[in-house]
Parts: structure tokens; C-alpha cells; sequence
């Protein structure tokens, strides 16, 4: 599906009326990408979901073996270019195969390691010659690949790394150790970020069999325990000249951009562990009986229903718009391009807000999921007996990957505000139009179709936290990108608006279109606009507090109110429709593929 004829801009969200921006919806997937969804899903259930347990024993040699099975079903081949043996889909495929590939914590982080982060440097910044060498052995799983940027001195600030790079002759020589990587223990290539002379920094690829290298022992993780995580230590480790990924000096473009696809792909991959979860949750409920009936005819479980299920629908809204922006944007360079993989990774560098969205979103709902999966559960969601348990402590490390939730939060808002001083976003002159808007705010009457309530409730809110943030660099100016809990409000404020607006849109599609579950997506949307308005709303207020006082505050606390006119219904009453839903159904019922 085309998105658009010109290409949306990364962060125009805020500054667009909603209803006017294209966006691809999970309801738009056609049978060929359902078809390879159908596909990962019996491999999960017929092969990897039935071996959990002994997975999760740190079983390597299980966990190599279905990663070679993945491969021969064409799984492992998804983004990898058709001249190197790989299938070439579209990110939106791709990704509707993350999700179910998702469904057991520590293969998950396995595999998506291993396609993501560990492959595609080399699709998008690898000569023709390494891609020729190493793809088509990643695309059959004959190879597996990890990626080593942390060191023990450098986790967010992966710049000051210390491992080194100097030319000897034909050979590079590295030294150096690298932290938390990984596929360490069964990865036959390794990407490895250092400094040229101690300066430049850089990519090189590394293979097991290079003489100085070698791994630490598997560390004791609190959750993912069947993935493999060890140290990666270069001691005066030799290799060929032309194992430089890319350009020398130039290893933060691989770094960050690479970084960019493994935050939408957790986004993604948030789904596929919250659906598994809240089926757990529902059967759990409907089997356990308190008081003479099913705990799950209580109010405060169906609320724990509800909510999993809103954040479900609510993470495949914002998720699969971005990545329909990125195909989009993709599209329009073909691999038979010399500048292919610049062109390409630019294209997903556009969407760095968007992506960052993703990441933080989607890890955070899934805590939430699993967290209100532990309380459903009572005691038994204590015991490592029930699902609840490891699904808890397997998805808390997703708060932390790809750069922290923190690092993500400072780059949502510092993205924004650094292209709208670029003259790329019109940031300066939407606030220009809120400000006038102050004495006549939009009016409910100015929105139709069925949801028009809703979108004049997310219009509400964009300009609340226009005024909100436009204050803010007003009165800091340049300083306002070391005000980090200030550039946090921000970010929720844009990542709340983001996830609102995403699904409305999804959901009014759903309505126009007679979809056989249009009414359930209509209350799960009223239900999270219901609650998420009256964050951003307060995050407005709070942001205004951080910045200024007296006078001033009063000022702009009227300016906020002006745009406050959002009436909620009854959550309750929603909650109560929702949750019978799926009690009735036994799982999330919004089935995508």
C-alpha cells in the first residue's frame, strides 16, 4: 500500500490536524504478509513455544538448532536483499514476523539480535564483496551474527569507548572488551565498534575464528535466561583490511542508525508478548473462582483486562504508522543504487523520533501488561510456576536496550527541537497559530465522523504541549537541553499525543470499513484518549511549573486551559464492555494476520 506521494516528515504529527496525514493501519496487511506472519506463528507454536522451559536453561545448542530451522523456513531472510539470497520484504512484513517471533522472551531476543542488529549493519554500510561473503550464509542461519557497541565505560555515551583499532600492514589489529553482547556465545560474526588510533571511531566486522578473540562467561541475568549475554575481548585480534564496515571514522552513522531499526522492531516486538500475556491473564481469571464466581466478573480485574488489551491495540496503532512511513520512504531507493544503503538508512534516520516513540511506548506498556499480569495472577503470579513470573522479569531488560527509555525520552523532544531549529519542522510557526487560537480554541463542532469527539481531544493536546514547550524554550533557550526532567515532560507529552492520534485514526478506519471488530476498537480508543488526554494535560501544567513562577505561571496555566475543554465518559463502563469481549473470546481478538 502507498502511503503517500510525497514523503511524510519525521515529527510532523504535532503540527498536522489529524485526519490529514497518511497512515498505514494493521488492518491494511494483505495475504501475503499474513501469510508469512501464519508461517511464524506455527514455527513458534509447533517448535520453540512447547521447549520454554529448556530454553530458558540456557540451552545454546537447542536455542543454535532453532535458529538454523528459522532460517531453512526463510525467517532469518526477511531484510536481507534478493541478490544475496534473502527475501527483501517490506519492514511492515518483516515486522508482523517480529511479533510472533516475540512470543517467548529469550528467543526472542535471540533472533531479533540476529536479523537486526547484527545483520543489517552489513545489508545497509557492507562492500559489495563482505555482502557477498556474508549474507547469504546469515540468510540460510548457516551463520549467526551479533553486534558488540557497550563497554564497561560506555553504555549510553557509546562514543567514549575505549577499544582501538590500528592498521598493521593488511591486517587491522583490535584491542579491546565489549559488554552485555548478545549471541556472544554462538555468534560466528560479530559487528565491533573502536577507535582507529584511539580516535576515530569506527566499524569492523570480526569473526570467531579470528586468532584474539574470545568471550567471558554467560552472565546471571535477572530475566531473558536463555539468551546468550557474555563479554566480546579483543587481545591484539587480527583482521583482514577489508573487514572496515564503512568508513573509517565514520562507525556512529552504523552505530545510531542501526540503533534506530532495533527501537521500532522492540516497539513491534512489545505486541507479540503482550497478546501472549493477557491470554494467560484472561484464562487465569476465568478458571479462578473467589467469592463463588470467576474472578474476572470483578470490577478491578476487568479493568486489568481492559487496560492490557487498549495498550495492545493502542502499541499496533503507533507502531505499524511508523513503520509505514519508513516502507514508504524506503521505497523510493532501489538496491540497485550504488548509494543504496545511505539512501536508505537516511530514510529511516527521518523517522528517529517516531522510532524512539516505539521503543519507549511499547517496552513500557509490556511491563505494564506483565505487571498487572502478576497482580491478576494474586500470590500464584509470585511463583516461577505461572507465566506471569518470567514474563516480568523477560521484558524488564526492554526498558534498557537500544538506549535507555531515559536516553530515548532527552532524544524524542531534542530531535523535535533541534530540526525546528534547522527550519525543517514549522515548530515556530505552529506556536504562532496556538497562541492566537487562545481566545477561540477549536471547537468541538469542527471535527465529523465517528471519533470526531476523540480528535478534537488529541487537537486539544497538541496544543496544550505546544504552549507548554514553546514556554519552555522561551524561557531556557539553548539550556533546555540539559533540563532533562523538562525534555522528558516533552517527550511524553509528543509520545501520548503520537500513540492517541494513531489510534483514532486506526480505529474510525475500523468503523468506516465494517470491521468485524470496529465497536470493541472504538471503546479500547475512547478508553485510552479517556485516560492519556488527562496526562498530557497534566504534563502541560507541570511542564509550565518547571519553567516559571508568580505571574508568569498564572499566565501560562490560562493559556493551557484555554485548550482544556475535554469532557471524559465513563472508563468504567468501557472497561466493562471491553473486558467481555475478551472473556468471551479467551484472548485479544483484534487478530491482525
Amino acid at each position: 500500500m502507498s502511503i503517500a506521494t510525497e514523503q511524510v516528515k519525521g515529527g510532523s504529527f504535532l503540527l498536522t490536524p489529524i485526519g490529514t496525514m497518511p497512515q498505514f493501519t494493521p488492518e491494511d496487511f494483505g495475504e501475503d504478509a499474513k501469510e508469512f506472519a501464519r508461517a511464524a506463528r506455527e514455527f513458534m507454536q509447533g517448535e520453540v513455544i512447547p521447549l520454554d522451559e529448556e530454553i530458558d536453561k540456557l540451552n545454546l545448542p537447542l536455542t543454535v538448532s532453532l535458529m538454523k530451522k528459522a532460517g531453512a523456513l526463510g525467517l532469518l531472510a526477511m531484510e536481507i536483499p534478493e541478490a544475496y539470497e534473502g527475501m527483501d520484504v517490506d519492514k511492515r512484513t518483516a515486522m508482523l514476523v517480529l511479533e510472533e517471533m516475540s512470543k517467548q522472551g529469550s528467543f526472542a531476543v535471540t533472533y531479533s539480535a540476529n536479523t537486526g542488529i547484527g545483520t543489517l549493519p552489513i545489508v545497509y554500510f557492507g562492500t559489495e564483496a563482505q555482502k557477498q561473503a556474508y549474507l547469504p550464509k546469515l540468510a540460510s542461519g548457516e551463520w549467526l551474527a551479533a553486534y558488540a557497541l557497550t563497554e564497561a565505560g560506555s553504555g549510553s555515551d557509546a562514543m567514549s569507548a575505549k577499544s582501538t583499532a590500528v592498521l598493521d600492514g593488511d591486517h587491522w589489529v583490535l584491542n579491546g572488551t565489549k559488554m552485555w553482547i548478545t549471541n556472544a556465545g554462538f555468534a560466528d560474526i560479530f559487528v565491533i565498534f573502536a577507535k582507529v588510533d584511539g580516535e576515530q571511531f569506527s566499524a569492523f566486522l570480526v569473526e570467531k575464528t579470528d586468532p584474539g578473540v574470545s568471550t567471558g562467561a554467560e552472565e546471571k541475568k535477572l530475566g531473558i535466561k536463555g539468551s546468550s549475554t557474555r563479554t566480546v575481548i579483543l587481545e591484539n585480534c587480527r583482521i583482514p583490511k577489508d573487514r572496515l564496515l564503512g568508513e573509517i571514522g565514520k562507525g556512529h552513522k552504523i552505530a545510531f542508525g542501526i540503533l534506530n531499526i532495533g527501537r521500532f522492531k522492540l516497539g513491534v516486538g512489545s505486541q507479540g508478548g503482550m497478546k501472549r500475556i493477557l491470554e494467560h491473564a484472561i484464562r487465569y481469571t476465568s478458571e479462578r473462582h473467589q467469592f463463588g464466581k470467576a474472578i474476572n466478573s470483578f470490577g478491578l480485574i476487568q479493568q486489568k483486562l481492559a487496560d492490557m488489551a487498549a495498550r495492545i491495540f493502542v502499541c499496533e496503532a503507533l507502531n505499524f504508522r511508523t513503520v509505514g512511513y519508513i516502507d514508504e520512504a524506503l521505497s523510493r531507493t532501489s538496491w540497485t543504487s550504488p548509494t543504496a544503503g545511505a539512501e536508505k538508512m537516511a530514510a529511516i534516520d527521518e523517522y528517529a523520533i517516531e522510532c524512539s516513540i516505539s521503543k519507549v511506548w511499547g517496552s513500557e506498556a509490556l511491563f505494564f501488561v506483565a505487571d498487572e499480569a502478576v497482580q491478576a495472577f494474586g500470590g500464584y503470579g509470585f511463583s516461577a510456576e505461572y507465566p506471569p513470573e518470567k514474563a516480568l522479569r523477560d521484558c524488564r531488560i526492554n526498558r534498557i536496550f537500544e538506549g535507555t527509555n531515559e536516553i530515548n525520552r532527552l532524544l524524542i523532544a531534542g530531535t523535535l527541537l533541534k530540526r525546528a531549529m534547522k527550519g525543517e519542522l514549522p515548530l515556530m510557526q505552529f506556536g504562532q497559530q496556538v497562541a492566537k487560537e487562545i481566545s477561540d480554541p477549536p471547537k468541538p463542532e469542527s471535527f465529523t465522523g465517528p471519533l470526531a469527539r476523540l480528535k478534537h481531544g488529541v487537537e486539544l493536546s497538541k496544543r496544550q504541549c505546544m504552549l507548554a514547550a514553546g514556554l519552555a524554550v522561551q524561557v531556557l533557550g539553548q539550556k533546555l537541553i540539559d533540563n532533562q526532567e523538562v525534555m522528558a515532560r516533552m517527550s511524553d507529552m509528543l509520545t501520548e499525543i503520537y500513540a492517541m492520534e494513531s489510534a483514532v485514526i486506526r480505529a474510525e478506519r475500523m468503523l468506516e470499513g465494517g470491521h468485524r471488530w470496529a465497536q470493541l476498537a472504538r471503546d479500547i480508543t475512547e478508553l485510552y484518549v479517556n485516560e492519556s488526554w488527562h496526562r498530557v494535560h497534566g504534563n502541560a501544567r507541570m511542564l509550565c511549573a518547571d519553567v516559571v513562577e508568580g505571574e508568569a505561571l498564572r499566565h501560562a496555566l490560562a493559556g493551557v486551559k484555554a485548550f482544556a475543554e475535554f469532557h471524559p465518559t465513563s472508563s468504567a463502563r468501557l472497561r466493562g464492555r471491553i473486558a467481555s469481549e475478551l472473556i468471551q473470546r479467551g484472548s485479544y481478538p483484534i487478530d491482525v494476520a
